[in-house]
């Protein structure tokens, strides 16, 4: 019931009008004690008590009703029980009903200044009684850059990360490990001459290290740069640092700096990246929700972070963003990613304002976000990018089972890779060898390509690298492939010995396959102003994982799992978010679907999300 009013029988207020009483908020429980049937019309019950609601508070508050005092405002819940009439005791008759008992719990009543706006029902923001109570939360800082990669040297993964990542990043997050651990930092510095050893002679490296590397065994290299590290000043190892330059990056995060935006059918404005970087330069004014309500038309943002928090993306993003400076920004990262989710951008650009709201809302800001502010910090967040892709590409490496299949195809001018088994992404790269490491990764399983468009050499270079791959996709002169005895057009990598059995396969997987990259590069823009990629793949990433997520926990018993699935099948569920200062709590319709998501574990609490200030996120049912 929303905010009933109750006018009492000949009241008047300072007007001179009848006076009201306004419910904001009313929630009807009815509780059954013995029987075994509702009857033959279960709403019956509610629905006499909810019309009679109205009657039994201005009975009740029938003396203050009847003067003209002040407003006055009850902010502690008010609990009116409602009892049927036993025999023989006093009771009463409402709305024509049987008599009834009617017990009012008692609560505080507070005057409301002669000043205080007549429609309180508008201010969404409003306090609970609980939290006008609850103590200040402490102030929440996101963790460091060395948390996160003392975290990896931990679980035997730093090395892994590192090889991952373009010089530029290891260089960017070399400041901020310097200055709190010296030891993870070598680690880094280690990588950088490590590459630097591979592309020319020790000789060619900078007067202190080639000291260092002279005096220290090659086998051991992170330990002496330690040493070094500690012994000199940052300023000094940072110097070292810039002068060290590997071979060709072969990470495949070239890709991060293609400027096509595929889907755009007509091109934004012109003056609308020429005006982003000096208006997001200045500051941007992005006050955060702390204590507000809003309606949004899909939840399905929000139920992405559960899954990207059980693989340790979500606690990787503070980190990431905190070693470049850019923790205050997280809730622009966070809007990127939930336009992967909500609607379709129109000509490639144009988003509708239930989107905005919706992207807002998530992110714990007030809308609009400001299109500027994100391809600003496309821009600056760039060295960070592939830090997370790497801990999403190491999480799905782990997982994947080596007798199944991967898939590659091509788009935005880049090349993907995914796990067939669930359609779990791994990773972006700019051609067939920036993926090879991850196919290492994952058991060096067959790799099936997909149409689409594919860099120039991708077939030979799988080849080289010993990739088993089948194709359909007709290859050019010169390519080392065999053709096949099989009813379609199919080509392997020659002298392997492919499995037949996942010829069978390719067509399905290829058509899911696309209608991922439609769905989710081709419809959907995160930044569509951006003049490189970079955001918009590491986005997209995410989103299919928390898509696939979803679909795998909860349909993979009784149909493919795939995360268009998800995307149909929660796009529209509505959602009530509520800010508070300790947390953010989404409310979702009770229904089937709100079933299957508890009953998969997907409506947990998701603690420090970093975008929230370090609340949590809660969800309910109602």
């Amino acid at each position: 019931m929303s905010a009933p009013t109750a006018p009492a029988p000949g009241g008047t207020g300072e007007t001179g009008e009848p006076a009201d009483i306004t419910v904001h908020r009313c929630t009807v429980t009815v509780v059954r004690r013995g029987g075994w049937s509702w009857g033959p019309d279960p709403r019956a019950l509610v629905n006499q008590v909810v019309d009679s609601l109205p009657e039994l508070l201005a009975d009740h508050f029938a003396e203050r009703l009847g003067t003209d005092g002040p407003d006055v405002e009850i902010t502690e819940p008010l609990t009116v029980t409602v009892r049927p009439g036993r025999a023989g005791s006093p009771g009463r008759a409402t709305g024509g009903g049987p008599p009834v008992e009617v017990h009012f719990a008692p609560v505080p009543v507070v005057e409301m200044p002669m000043d205080a706006p007549h429609a309180p029902d508008t201010d969404t923001g409003a306090l609970s009684i609980e939290e006008s109570f609850a103590a200040e939360p402490d102030p929440w800082t996101a963790p460091s850059a060395s948390a996160l990669f003392a975290e990896l040297a931990e679980r035997g993964e730093l090395d892994a990360l590192l090889a991952l990542l373009p010089e530029e990043s290891v260089r960017a997050y070399l400041p901020a490990l310097l200055e709190a651990d010296a030891t993870t930092a070598a680690r880094l510095l280690a990588e950088l001459v490590g590459r630097a050893l591979a592309a020319a002679p020790a000789e060619a490296l900078p007067e202190p290290l080639r000291t260092v590397l002279a005096e220290a065994d090659t086998t051991d290299l992170p330990r002496a740069l330690a040493a070094f590290v500690a012994s000199v000043d940052p300023e000094e190892a940072i110097r070292a640092a810039r002068t060290l330059t590997g071979p060709p990056d072969r990470s495949g995060r070239s890709a991060q700096e293609s400027p096509a935006t595929a889907g755009r059918s007509d091109e934004p404005p012109p003056g609308a990246t020429i005006a982003a970087e000096p208006a997001a330069a200045g500051g941007t004014a992005r006050a955060p929700r702390t204590t507000d309500e809003v309606r949004v038309w899909s939840a399905l943002p929000f139920l992405l972070a559960g899954p990207l928090a059980r693989i340790g993306y979500l606690d990787a993003i503070g980190p990431a963003l905190a070693g470049l400076e850019l923790a205050e920004d997280a809730p622009l990262f966070a809007a990127a990613l939930a336009y992967k989710v909500l609607g379709a951008t129109a000509r490639g650009w144009r988003r509708s304002e239930r989107d905005t709201e919706a992207a807002a809302a998530f992110a714990g800001l007030h809308p609009p976000v400001a299109e500027e502010h994100l391809t600003a910090f496309a821009r600056r967040m760039g060295p960070a990018l592939p830090v997370l892709d790497g801990v999403l590409a190491l999480s799905v490496c782990r997982g994947h089972d080596p007798a199944d299949p991967l898939l590659i195809g091509g788009s935005d001018g880049a090349l993907l890779l995914v796990d067939a088994q669930g359609m779990f992404p791994i990773a972006w790269a700019a051609d067939a060898a920036g993926l090879l490491p991850h196919w290492q990764a994952c058991g060096r399983p067959t790799v099936l390509l997909c149409d689409g468009p594919l860099p120039p050499g991708t077939l030979r270079e799988l080849a080289s690298g010993g990739v088993p791959f089948l194709t359909g996709v007709r290859p050019l002169r010169g390519d080392p492939v065999t053709r096949l005895p099989w009813r379609t057009p199919l080509w392997a990598a020659a002298g392997t010995a492919p499995d037949l059995r996942r010829a069978a396969e390719l067509p399905a997987h290829a058509e899911r396959f696309a209608d991922l990259l439609t769905a989710l590069v081709t419809e959907r823009r995160a930044v569509p102003l951006a003049p490189d990629g970079g955001l918009e793949r590491t986005v997209t990433l995410a989103a299919a994982l928390g898509l696939s997520t979803i679909a795998w926990t909860l349909w993979r018993d009784r149909e493919t799992p795939d995360p268009l699935l998800a995307l149909r099948r929660f796009a529209d569920l509505e959602a009530t978010v509520r800010f508070e200062p300790a947390a953010v709590r989404v409310r979702v319709p009770m229904g089937r679907r709100h079933a299957d998501l508890l009953r998969g574990g997907l409506l947990a609490d998701v603690p420090d999300v970093v975008w929230l200030g370090g609340r949590t996120l809660t969800f309910s049912a109602g």
